[in-house]
């Protein structure tokens, strides 16, 4: 799944528009609808959409070991 699959059913569960979750995060829904297009999105933006929504974004590698690699 992409990122914009998921950020698109991430506004479906908080009932609110793409745009308004771009301006959450501090975007104008062109610039965020144009990233969303791109799929450019970085980590910490990933991570400021996240917080700006009242959710907690969680990016890791798991090694085979168990352990994880998270930024």
């Amino acid at each position: 799944m992409s990122v914009s699959e998921q950020l698109k059913i991430l506004c479906v569960k908080l009932g609110i528009s793409v745009s308004e979750l771009g301006r959450l995060s501090g975007k104008s829904p062109q610039a965020f609808s144009q990233k969303m297009k791109r799929q450019s999105f970085t980590v910490d933006e990933l991570k400021k959409i996240a917080e700006a929504s009242g959710c907690k974004y969680i990016g890791a590698f798991e090694l085979p070991n168990g352990e994880k690699v998270e930024y």
